[in-house]
């Protein structure tokens, strides 16, 4: 689904309409004079690209709501069009997965929640593409693309590792059948749906980190992940921010993700590895000391990344939050502990995720939706025939 960057001449002239479906999305419930203004528009030229829109079933323009007493003529309500591309979001977890179709203004629709009644990526990728099957049945050629958060590196198509699912290079390919396919991390697309539409919104740089199994995250700038050469960006999971003796899944020696999850508690109350860390967390936040050292690690391993990067806010997602609430003090302690003089003034906010559970399929959502009104995939929708 990714583009080349560089615009041919037919897509060119999609180029403004292509701003202004961004700009709906990122104003729901905007009328076309705010429209108008926040693009620098001339109205003649904002009401020829909402016409041309409105007639490729790319937006819809309602009466605005009027004042009592208003006069005048009414300005109109910019929305996605009922009869306009549609894409799926799926978000891959460790023992689920979740779906909606999204429409042209980012609106979540039809979602649905489906536990693995199997972990073998071969039963789990069926399932979702029988929900891609029954999407297209639904939409046909509506359906511009599957955007797919999953819990692991992605790269070229393929699912490189999952420590998580247990999953080691898996062509992830076979879901979306003949519809692209957006595939991405699903902490980084989490960290996504914070710069867009959550708690980073307007700020050039933010470190989003999500704590389940392990922890992952993403740096933005200006809304968009930074993922690296291999898809393996964010992986700060297995920086050797832990104990040396300890061998990640991973490979590598002294993982952060070991210090952090419910392994690392586990480990602090001297009892097994639990068999679901997120749950065994999630379940033991009252457990004292112990909870107040995984606390610490989480802290003291935002400080580190506040040093690397200079974010200008920091999201907290997953269960992370949860966490720092359970041990406030172990947490802000290492947090302050671990920046440089420089930050120790004026140090990043720390605050939770807005979107929750839900990052990772907003996320996908997100990115989806840039790609399917880029001017190329315009282009590609003004060729096909309209519904009779």
């Amino acid at each position: 689904m990714a583009s080349s960057g560089r615009l041919t001449a037919g897509e060119a002239r999609w180029h403004t309409a292509a701003q202004v479906l961004t700009w709906v999305r990122a104003h729901p419930g905007g009328t076309r004079a705010e429209l108008t203004q926040d693009l620098r528009l001339n109205s003649g030229l904002a009401t020829e690209i909402t016409a041309r829109l409105r007639a490729m079933r790319l937006l819809e323009e309602t009466p605005a709501p009027r004042a009592t007493g208003q006069r005048g003529r009414p300005t109109t309500v910019l929305g996605a069009h009922p009869e306009g591309p549609v894409l799926l979001a799926v978000d891959l977890r460790t023992a689920e997965w979740r779906s909606a179709v999204v429409t042209l203004d980012g609106q979540l629709t039809e979602a649905a929640s489906v536990r693995h009644g199997s972990r073998s990526p071969g039963a789990v990728l069926a399932a979702i593409r029988g929900r891609v099957d029954a999407v297209l049945r639904a939409y046909g050629n509506r359906v511009r693309g599957v955007s797919l958060a999953v819990a692991g590196t992605v790269h070229e198509g393929r699912l490189v590792q999952s420590a998580t699912l247990g999953w080691r290079d898996v062509d992830l390919g076979s879901v979306s059948g003949a519809v692209p396919l957006l595939l991405g991390n699903d902490a980084t697309l989490a960290g996504v749906a914070e710069a867009r539409t959550g708690a980073s919104v307007g700020a050039s740089t933010a470190l989003h980190l999500m704590v389940v199994v392990g922890v992952g995250g993403t740096v933005t700038v200006d809304g968009r992940p930074a993922t690296g050469s291999h898809g393996a960006a964010g992986e700060y999971g297995h920086q050797p921010y832990g104990d040396r003796k300890l061998i990640c899944p991973c490979g590598a020696r002294g993982c952060w993700d070991l210090e952090v999850d419910g392994r690392a508690l586990a480990r602090h109350l001297g009892v097994a590895e639990p068999r679901d860390p997120a749950e065994f967390l999630r379940g033991n936040l009252g457990a004292g000391p112990a909870v107040g050292k995984v606390a610490g690690a989480l802290g003291g391993g935002v400080g580190a990344l506040v040093n690397v990067h200079d974010p200008a806010t920091v999201t907290l997602g997953g269960l992370a939050p949860l966490l720092r609430r359970a041990a406030p003090d172990a947490f802000e302690r290492a947090y302050l502990d671990g920046l440089m003089a420089f930050h120790k003034g004026r140090p990043p906010a720390v605050v939770d995720a807005v979107h929750g559970d839900d990052g990772p399929l907003q996320g996908a959502a997100v990115l989806g939706l840039d790609e399917i009104t880029s001017e190329a995939a315009l282009a590609a929708w003004a060729t096909l025939p309209l519904p009779q």
